[in-house]
């Protein structure tokens, strides 16, 4: 037998080898078994729970980075509400005011060496009413859906704490450790509210063995080829840098311009920047999600995502060609967002700049990304500031205790939900707990459609009824196992 076929049938046996690996990890791809759980039915008080609801959204709770743009008494009217509307809290539980806007509340338990955080915020980004179909603030209850800034973001869900502590106090429940119910006032301006009770728990040497805030849902047609509903529970979440790109120029008039203005060196250095997106990595939540909800997915994607080793460079160009939300898992992101130059429509800018919002992937911080965007755009005339930055959470376990509590509760409230961890885009005042915690679980408990997660930030917030009923009932079902 000569050398040729001896190549060829070596050839064929890879071939044949490549394909089997790829056949038998695919096949062996399949849902993990996951414990069932006796679903416990959990009733609310409906009524209560809508008309509380209504009150919080009344409160025009509006944090701006500029505090002279806020108001204080309705961040003082909000506060009173949570005394007067919810009695039993407030005749069992220690409350302390930690700060301008902290709210703690301690629910004490049998042990007290053990301890649970159950936290949301409560001030709301602000409204431009003309182009909402329904006042923001007036808490409109129509057709079986509560309007309002603030029901998803996030009054909804610390209403959903609040009911299921006081009804249960109420029947006489005492959790076997303390549970405290955290609140800030500045979670939209990054403000000191979270990091001040991160600090006196510090103080305090409390190190809790669960934190439970907003960041995922129960959503649908988020991951390919997966058609079930989904339970996103946010482990970690990206780092947050706005930079700043300047170029300065000599004025004068339009009708003789240089070679390249101002605008026209920020232009290239963003077409640089877009061209030259940041490296795709596999974090550890991300790889986590691939590996739950990938077995779950069409026939195409689970070979895609049971041979990652083989298909990772083709899932990187799926993901940037299709942008969004699959393709910021797998990357830092920039996002361009804010632009100036001349004042005058014939004159050339004596100073032009330009601000882009990074997300950053875990791993990466915030000093070493701003040197690659300096390098990427290759031009010493454009000025790269940072302007604020803070490098990625820590990343918080998917085993043990606390996790099978939470997620217990998730499966106990959306049965159907496949539950998975998620690397979280955006930034919540959880990430302080990671100095204290490494049970840091974001998830809003709510089951959002893709027209109500645009809502969030945007115009004609709105949550149905039937769904404040659901995020009541879940932490019912979480608090239980406390």
């Amino acid at each position: 037998m000569d050398w040729y076929w001896i190549v060829l049938i070596a050839a064929a046996a890879a071939i044949v080898l490549f394909f089997s690996v790829i056949g038998i990890r695919t096949a062996m791809f399949r849902p993990k078994k996951t414990n069932e759980i006796p679903r416990t039915e959990e009733k609310c008080d409906e009524n209560k729970a809508v008309n509380d609801l209504q009150a919080m959204i009344r409160c025009r709770t509006v944090s701006d980075t500029d505090e002279s743009k806020e108001d204080e008494g309705e961040f003082a009217k909000f506060e009173d509400l949570l005394h007067t509307r919810f009695p039993e809290v407030n005749r069992v539980c220690e409350f302390e005011k930690i700060g301008k806007r902290s709210l703690l509340f301690r629910w004490k338990g049998r042990d007290s060496t053990k301890c649970r955080v159950l936290m949301a915020h409560y001030d709301v980004v602000s409204t431009e009413q003309s182009l909402w179909k329904k006042p923001a603030f007036d808490g409109i209850l129509e057709n079986g859906i509560l309007w309002g800034r603030g029901t998803l973001d996030t009054k909804g869900t610390l209403n959903g704490i609040m009911q299921a502590a006081e009804q249960l106090i109420k029947e006489g429940f005492v959790p076997q450790n303390d549970i405290y119910l955290a609140f800030s006032g500045n979670e939209e301006t990054n403000g000191d509210g979270a990091p001040a009770i991160v600090r006196y728990f510090q103080s305090k040497k409390i190190r809790p063995a669960m934190v439970c805030d907003e960041g995922g849902a129960v959503v649908e047609n988020v991951f390919p080829g997966v058609k079930s509903p989904c339970a996103l529970i946010g482990i970690a979440e990206k780092g947050l840098m706005n930079v700043k790109f300047s170029v300065e120029g000599k004025g004068g008039h339009a009708s003789a311009p240089p070679a390249h203005t101002p605008i026209g060196t920020l232009s290239r250095a963003c077409m640089e920047i877009e061209r030259k997106p940041f490296k795709s990595r596999l974090s550890a939540p991300v790889a986590e999600m691939f590996d739950t909800l990938g077995r779950h997915s069409s026939l195409l994607y689970r070979i895609i995502f049971a041979n990652l080793w083989c298909f990772g460079g083709l899932l990187d160009k799926i993901c940037r060609k299709s942008g969004g939300e699959l393709n910021a898992l797998m990357r830092t992101t920039v996002a361009f967002t804010q632009m100036s130059g001349s004042k005058g429509m014939n004159v050339l800018p004596p100073h032009a700049e330009m601000v882009a919002n990074l997300r950053l992937m875990c791993g990466d911080k915030t000093e070493e990304v701003l040197r690659e965007l300096k390098q990427k755009i290759g031009d010493e005339t454009v000025k790269t500031e940072k302007i604020y930055g803070m490098d990625p959470s820590e990343i918080s376990r998917t085993n043990g205790e606390s996790w099978d509590i939470l997620c217990n509760a998730v499966r106990g409230t959306w049965i159907n939900a496949l539950i998975s961890p998620y690397l979280m885009l955006a930034c919540s005042d959880s990430r302080h707990y990671g100095a204290i915690s490494d049970c840091v679980y974001r998830f809003s408990a709510m089951a959002l459609t893709k027209e109500e997660r645009a809502c969030i930030h945007g115009n004609d917030e709105r949550i149905p009824v039937e769904k404040i009923v659901a995020t009541v009932q879940f932490y019912l079902r979480l608090v239980r196992q406390f």
